[in-house]
């Protein structure tokens, strides 16, 4: 099961994730139920948001990892996990933290201020660094940090193995401004989600080679500068011990520690009831949630989470190359039973999302789906008719070859073969053959998903704050430059273009929304990529757990994190 990520990860993270189907959507009036949402939808975030007044000092989190990583470098393509965004949070500085409504503000015990100062003849952003703010080994933190970080994630040295080089590549110069701790940065062509980069922000020491990059962080976290620090790293235990930062010149974080430990995710809910571990994402699984929720002084929170559920449709497979054949797989799959089948027993409404880059609970969300996003089977049907694809029998046929699609789902997965299965009998109606092949879990996207073995493959995207260039590489064309992740292997030059000129409203607003839906829109008319729905985020928590739990979008400050007084 994933675990609560407060971080927006730069990069899009497709994620495994467990769907128990259950029999029946019972459990809903035991405790396992949530608090009404309000207007029928569900809350952008539950914390538990207590004052710091609220919240004794003292104590140790002990919060559980999926997996147990070796290299702590966020930016490494070996690091670009949820795993180590989790923890590095807590000790290195984060220059901008997204609120319930995924808009990100500067935090200021790194920056005094941080805005555009220029746009023409190139967009010129200024940060006005806290005096105060210095790394774990006494050096200010300034300039020649950002520009280490900025040179090293640009792309230009492939020796540096980074995860995405977004936003980054589009920088042309970072320098010291005229005043004390100022840093201006440069960028070749207007980039609007500036803020999205130098979070989190590196020493120079660890991003001045690719030597350095590769090996700095590495079973280690030499320098830090956050609220705590590095206590242990066990990787015989898999835990990692942080502990309070005398030297930290912000508020005090109200812990003692955290320790985070890495643990099978089918064992989380056995130690959650048995008081060894404070928290524990429940993800899809019904039957987890049940038994958390009866533990003892548990406390379920529920907010809509930024990742999404989807069907990719590989575009280079024969019988997908023709639009109308995707199209018809849309109009033939009824997204909301698929909804209420994944979401059973878990108390949550079958919303179907209409958007690629923004889900329901987010500000500025608009369902652009039109005609595509409705279960419509006539329309298949007759879609299917035109590219030639005629009925004998129980499958369509032409030219003597049968209209047939994999469907590839991973096995040990809850709930994944049966969403194949739900789609195979959907897709049957209108005459197309589905084959639901189950495969490694581990060999999904490396065997299957990224080199082409498949016709539809459902899984989850993680959301960011920043939907535009973290997604961008999903839906650009192949080749197109950066790193890519169009699975579904087609885009069109409109689809770019229109993604750039969302990409460059750096003033943002309604304009920047409404280029980003006419980007929307015609990656809708593609039917590569199938949105369901937004998945729900379903935390149990001991009770007094202040300031943590289904975060949404939102990032805690992990000084304010602790338990409330009795």
């Amino acid at each position: 099961m994933p675990l609560p990520v407060p971080l927006p990860v730069r990069l899009p993270v497709p994620l495994l994730v467990g769907l128990l189907v259950a029999v029946s959507a019972g459990g809903c009036g035991d405790a396992a139920a949530p608090r009404p949402f309000a207007g029928g939808g569900p809350p952008a975030f539950d914390v538990n948001p207590a004052s710091r007044a609220e919240v004794r000092t003292g104590g140790t989190l002990r919060w559980p990892l999926a997996e147990f990583p070796a290299q702590w470098n966020v930016h490494h393509a070996d690091g670009s996990k949820s795993a180590v965004g989790v923890v590095v949070r807590a000790v290195l500085p984060v220059l901008m933290r997204a609120d319930a409504d995924a808009v990100p503000r500067p935090v200021p015990e790194y920056l005094l201020s941080a805005r555009v100062t220029r746009l023409r003849p190139r967009q010129v952003v200024t940060y006005r660094l806290n005096p105060r703010a210095r790394w774990s080994d006494g050096r200010p933190i300034g300039a020649a940090d950002f520009a280490a970080q900025a040179r090293a994630l640009s792309g230009a040295d492939p020796r540096f193995r980074v995860a995405t080089v977004t936003g980054y590549r589009q920088i042309a110069r970072v320098s010291a401004g005229p005043d004390p701790g100022e840093v201006r940065v440069e960028f070749a062509q207007p980039y609007a989600d500036w803020r999205s980069l130098f979070s989190p922000l590196y020493p120079a020491s660890a991003m001045a080679t690719p030597a350095a990059f590769d090996a700095a962080f590495r079973n280690r976290m030499p320098v830090t500068a956050g609220p705590f620090r590095v206590g242990r790293i066990d990787r015989t235990q898999k835990t990692v011990t942080l502990v309070r930062d005398p030297a930290w010149w912000g508020r005090p974080a109200e812990l003692d520690r955290i320790v985070f430990r890495a643990m099978d995710g089918g064992a989380m809910p056995g130690a959650f009831a048995n008081d060894e571990i404070d928290l524990i994402d429940v993800g899809m699984d019904a039957a987890a949630l049940r038994r958390v929720a009866s533990v003892p002084g548990a406390s379920v929170r529920r907010a809509g989470g930024p990742d999404w559920r989807q069907i990719t449709l590989n575009a280079a497979r024969p019988a997908l190359a023709d639009v109308r054949v995707r199209r018809a797989v849309t109009l033939a799959i009824d997204r909301r039973a698929l909804a209420r089948s994944d979401l059973a027993g878990l108390c949550w409404p079958a919303r179907t999302l209409g958007s690629h880059f923004l889900v329901n609970t987010q500000p500025g969300y608009r369902d652009n789906s039109g005609a595509l996003g409705r279960y419509d089977p006539a329309a298949a049907r007759r879609l299917l008719d035109a590219a030639g694809w005629r009925r004998h029998g129980r499958y369509r046929t032409r030219g003597g070859r049968t209209l047939a699609l994999r469907f590839v789902v991973p096995a040990g997965v809850p709930g994944a073969k049966p969403e194949g299965e739900l789609t195979r009998a959907m897709l049957q109606r209108v005459g197309i053959r589905v084959d639901v092949r189950t495969v490694p879990a581990d060999d999904l996207f490396d065997r299957y998903v990224a080199a082409g073995d498949f016709d539809l493959v459902p899984f989850t995207w993680l959301g960011t704050a920043y939907p535009l260039s973290a997604l961008r590489s999903v839906f650009a064309r192949p080749g197109a430059g950066g790193l890519q992740q169009n699975y579904a292997r087609h885009g069109t030059a409109e689809i770019d273009a229109a993604m750039d000129r969302a990409g460059a409203a750096v003033a943002g607003g309604h304009r920047a929304r409404a280029l980003l839906d006419a980007a929307d829109r015609l990656i809708w008319r593609e039917a590569t990529v199938l949105p369901l729905y937004q998945r729900p985020q379903i935390v149990a928590v001991r009770r007094g757990l202040a300031n943590l739990g289904a975060n949404g979008f939102y990032e805690p400050a992990y000084e304010d994190i602790g338990f409330t007084r009795p």
